[in-house]
């Protein structure tokens, strides 16, 4: 497996097979193409698509009508997250199955650690 961070130059003498320490309050938020919606990629394997990530939202934002397209998993750290189906709030953890569907909120914001096997497959007119 071939993995990173978003803080590529922190991996430079660790072998593959070694503990890969990170330290996510050195590492900057960076924005995504969602409005309000940032993440500090924590670790990475681009050939599986697997990764886990810091996300950060503002309050209001909202992550767009997606498929999951394998098991995510999330823990919120503050914050509430929210769809169709329920609500998660602080050291609550949801997971979702593959094939699940939604449009996830963050109405005061939320800041949460998330897991996913594999990217989301958007369905909104953006892709």
């Amino acid at each position: 497996m071939t993995d990173r961070t978003s803080a590529p130059h922190a991996q430079a003498a660790v072998a593959p097979q070694d503990s890969h320490y990170v330290d996510p309050d050195a590492l900057p938020w960076v924005a995504t193409r969602f409005p309000g919606v940032e993440w500090k990629l924590l670790m990475e394997d681009p050939a599986s698509g697997m990764f886990t990530a810091l996300m950060r939202w503002a309050p209001g934002a909202e992550l767009p009508f997606h498929e999951h397209t394998e098991i995510e998993q999330t823990y919120v750290l503050s914050g509430r997250l929210v769809d169709d189906d329920g609500e998660c709030g602080p050291g609550q953890f949801v997971w979702r199955a593959k094939g699940s569907r939604h449009t996830a909120r963050a109405p005061e914001g939320a800041t949460m650690l998330a897991f996913f096997l594999k990217p989301n497959t958007f369905l909104d007119a953006g892709g």
